[in-house]
């Protein structure tokens, strides 16, 4: 028994450290929380938190390499040649003469994104120095530092196709659009997860509210129960009535239960957009706050603003003003193709057969023009088919976005026409609900009809809660539609549940695009 006792008394510690590990350190934290769950607060936690906003600063990575890349077309390069060259002699009998003479040169060149090339170095030259032959290997002229040493310097160009613009500068310019475009995805992205966040926000409030309904009448029909049960026994009522009080009973239970439901799978939903500790927090049914009231509609000015701000603000039509720059570098790079090809090369010559080290140097130049320039028409014509392509989706985007604010509007015109209609259908709906049960108390009604008035009040308080969600979603939608939501949160938002810098769609400082 006492070694019973140790084993116990050693182990309920362990037991009272393991227990925790398996509470949600998110969910811990939120336990005590009183004040509701704001739209502000879900908007600012899927910017500081959301893995889905945080995993696009893989495009500013991505944008950042393809610039990289590009920028190693030009990178000074160090090259190294080593030759060795052996001179032999023969008679008929022997060797009659016999000398080694090599050089090695060591060179850097780079390129510029014009077309043109560059290149100085040393050649070092080594082996037998033979100064008053025929055959001189190293010669005494241009000589640099010390003898066998000698100055390099050469470079091409491209003089007409390829000059100014080629393939790897269009790459160039390209990949430096690639951080805009970047910062767009990342817009995309943010304005995707807020829209949702919102609307499943607002789908949770929905639920919750309209479970609480179900709660009410359903603790309003037991009492009923109750009440016409001691009717009954003194023959005020007829026993069917405690049938029908008890059948409404149970079909409240199971609204009620349904309503439950639906606030559960809301609310789990809704966690995937609350995130703390790397862990999604699920909401309580007791944060939900109460819909918003009505607002002042915007003006003619504002609906006018808005318009403007949608064509420049929403990603999709700012990632087509990019695709149509980058069509323009595809238009030039096009038209380059329709010169003739013009290119000239100097620098120093090779080792000859008697010398290796010297001063000589060689020029070259090609010339080379298509009779037909189809390839170079060929470039052009796609190039131009595209930027008709992109000016058709312009139009279209432009007038989308504009139509979207127009949409809004009228969403959020008719929704709250309907909130006031659903309003007053409320108050009227609990008048005569009021007047039923008091026709009831005084023997006036039946059971079947206080349970009709009652359910007119919970249809009617359910559509005033729909109208009032529809309202508010409305609201957001015209967010949405003038691009307000592809901007981040504001950062006095922000620091009331974390550190900006580190916000999902900032990923912190911005990292330069290139070295």
């Amino acid at each position: 028994m006492a070694a019973l006792l140790l084993v116990i008394l050693i182990l309920l510690p362990v037991a009272a450290l393991a227990g925790p590990v398996h509470d949600s350190s998110a969910l811990k934290a939120q336990s005590t929380r009183t004040e509701p769950l704001t739209i502000s607060e879900v908007l600012a936690r899927i910017e500081l938190t959301h893995p889905l906003l945080r995993a696009t600063g893989v495009d500013r990575m991505q944008a950042r390499a393809k610039i990289l890349k590009a920028l190693g077309a030009w990178e000074p390069t160090f090259k190294n040649r080593t030759e060795v060259d052996r001179y032999q002699s023969w008679n008929f009998l022997a060797f009659v003469n016999e000398t080694t003479g090599g050089f090695n040169d060591s060179t850097i060149e780079m390129g510029h994104p014009w077309g043109f090339r560059l290149s100085g170095g040393i050649r070092n030259g080594f082996g037998d120095r033979i100064s008053q032959s025929a055959h001189v290997l190293i010669p005494n002229d241009g000589l640099l530092f010390w003898h066998n040493q000698q100055m390099l310097v050469g470079g091409e160009a491209h003089l007409l196709r390829g000059l100014m613009m080629n393939d790897e500068y269009a790459d160039f310019q390209k990949a430096e659009l690639a951080g805009p475009q970047a910062e767009i995805h990342v817009a995309q992205e943010r304005q995707d997860l807020y829209l949702a966040g919102a609307v499943q926000y607002w789908d949770w409030q929905l639920a919750v509210k309209q479970a609480e309904v179900q709660k009410r009448t359903l603790a309003v029909a037991e009492e009923r129960l109750l009440q016409v049960q001691g009717l009954a026994k003194g023959g005020r009522v007829a026993p069917l009535d405690v049938i029908e009080a008890n059948q409404e009973v149970q079909h409240r239970r199971e609204a009620a239960i349904a309503a439950q439901r639906k606030v559960e799978y809301e609310q789990y939903k809704l966690s995937l957009f609350l995130w703390e500790n790397s862990e999604p927090v699920t909401p309580r049914p007791e944060w939900a706050p109460e819909f918003q009231g009505e607002t002042p509609l915007p003006t003619k000015e504002e609906i006018a603003a808005n318009k403007v701000a949608a064509k420049e603000d929403r990603p999709e039509v700012r990632e087509l003003y990019i695709e149509a720059k980058m069509n323009n570098i595809d238009i030039k790079l096009a038209k380059n193709y329709l010169l003739p090809k013009f290119d000239f090369k100097g620098g120093q010559m090779d080792a000859g057969a008697d010398w290796t080290v010297g001063v000589g140097y060689r020029t070259e130049s090609w010339f080379a023009m298509p009779l037909f320039q189809r390839e170079g028409r060929g470039k052009v014509l796609y190039a131009e088919a595209e930027q008709q392509q992109l000016v058709f989706k312009q139009l279209y985007a432009e007038q989308q976005v504009s139509i979207d604010v127009d949409n809004w509007l009228s969403a959020q015109v008719r929704a709250r026409d309907r909130v006031k209609a659903a309003t007053e259908a409320l108050r009227l709906a609990k008048t005569l609900e009021e007047g039923e049960r008091t026709r009831f108390n005084m023997g006036a009604s039946s059971v079947l009809f206080v349970n009709l008035r009652e359910r007119n009040v919970v249809d009617t308080a359910y559509k005033l809660y729909q109208a009032q969600y529809d309202y508010t979603l409305s609201r957001g939608g015209m967010l949405w539609a003038k691009g307000a939501l592809a901007k981040p949160w504001p950062e006095s938002e922000l620091a009331k549940y974390g550190d900006p810098l580190t916000a999902a769609g900032m990923s912190g400082f911005k990292r330069p695009g290139r070295d």
